[in-house]
């Protein structure tokens, strides 16, 4: 390859990288800041068994709150990297998976067990996807160990994304 086609190369997958990256962006421009002082709303919810289920249980350690619908196809992607995660990062990390736009609870059951999700798996209400400011799926959140929002973003999730976003909490 001649110096000028490769320049050519690495311009064009630059310009690629930022038009994904502005899209990114703007999908996400709406969502809870992360900083150092934006504190994670209050999570009470009830777990697929019925359980009452608080961020409290994950206080002291990161976390990953995902937000999902059971009818998202990039949700259902999404599913093995996660399982992947917490088997990597399970005892550093909480992983919680939150439910959302579900028909019935029934809906939600289902999705656990075909994805063989095992992690909790909360039934969220609207007040949640408000109080997340959830507009779209998947949409998560990553918490450092008091709680307060260190990442977010929506879409598909990778074991290395979730890795890279959680390193060094």
């Amino acid at each position: 390859m001649t110096m000028p086609r490769l320049g050519r190369l690495l311009l064009e997958l630059l310009l690629v990288i930022l038009v994904v990256g502005g899209i990114q962006a703007w999908r996400a421009r709406d969502l809870l800041p992360a900083d150092e002082r934006t504190q994670a709303p209050p999570l009470e919810l009830r777990d697929l068994d019925g359980r009452a289920w608080s961020l409290e249980q994950l206080a002291g350690k990161p976390a990953v709150i995902y937000f999902f619908a059971p009818w998202c196809g990039v949700c259902a992607a999404s599913s093995p990297q996660l399982r992947w995660f917490q088997h990597w990062r399970g005892d550093d990390v909480g992983v919680v998976l939150v439910g959302l736009d579900y028909a019935s609870p029934a809906e939600l059951v289902e999705y656990a067990r075909d994805h063989e999700l095992g992690t909790p798996v909360l039934a969220g209400q609207p007040d949640t996807a408000a109080a997340y400011r959830v507009r779209g799926y998947p949409t998560y959140y990553v918490l450092d160990a008091q709680g307060r929002i260190a990442g977010r973003d929506m879409g598909v999730t990778t074991v290395a994304g979730l890795w890279l976003r959680t390193l060094g909490l």
